[in-house]
């Protein structure tokens, strides 16, 4: 049994199969690509300005990523919704490293879904491109079980991180309410843990 501090997960025999990695951007082209793996990765919308848009399509969102894993799976350990971006930490089944697929789908089927009214640059008219999500996310490849409790702590408390709530379980979009269901998290997890940030927003 692995434990970190306030945080006991039981020992899941899937986690033997993780790829160790190192972080890496789209922006560098570079992936590490493993058989299958665990992944954390941070979604953002182009217009972060006073955008609340994740938050008020938030049924729309939920509609689309089921969609997407019915057709393509994946397992959903990690999820937090704000209102500009989201972050996730994912699971792609043995010998699939496509997650370029699944986010595209995503992305693409909620603009879709979406009134054709958001600001565009000339290069996205140019390539008929939609302006709600920016083209490019982080993504990381966890190594190990000590980084899979770090990023599924990062992404609870990321609420509270932006001023949105007090506490990890005032948050409706997130998976923590899972967590905390399944014993792994106390109700009052999040005020008393320090700041051990991945570098990312």
């Amino acid at each position: 049994m692995f434990i970190a501090p306030y945080v006991i997960l039981p020992y899941e025999p899937h986690l033997s199969a993780w790829q160790r990695g190192d972080w890496h951007r789209m922006a560098n082209y570079v992936r590490m690509w493993q058989p299958g793996g665990t992944w954390f990765f941070t979604v953002v919308l182009a217009d972060r300005h006073n955008s609340h848009l994740l938050v008020e399509q938030i049924d729309l969102l939920r509609s689309v990523v089921r969609e997407v894993k019915a057709h393509h799976p994946f397992r959903i350990h990690g999820w937090v919704v704000l209102p500009d971006h989201l972050h996730a930490l994912l699971e792609l089944p043995e010998g699939d490293t496509d997650f370029p697929l699944r986010w595209r789908q995503i992305k693409s089927q909620f603009s879709r879904a979406i009134a054709n009214e958001e600001a565009r640059s000339e290069s996205r008219w140019k390539r008929g491109e939609r302006g709600i999500w920016q083209r490019r996310y982080w993504e990381h490849l966890i190594r190990d079980q000590e980084d899979f409790v770090r990023h599924l702590d990062y992404i609870h408390r990321n609420p509270v991180k932006h001023g949105l709530v007090t506490a990890p379980g005032d948050w409706p979009y997130s998976t923590f309410h899972r967590w905390v269901a399944s014993g792994h998290y106390p109700p009052s997890w999040g005020n008393l843990i320090a700041s051990d940030e991945p570098g990312i927003t």
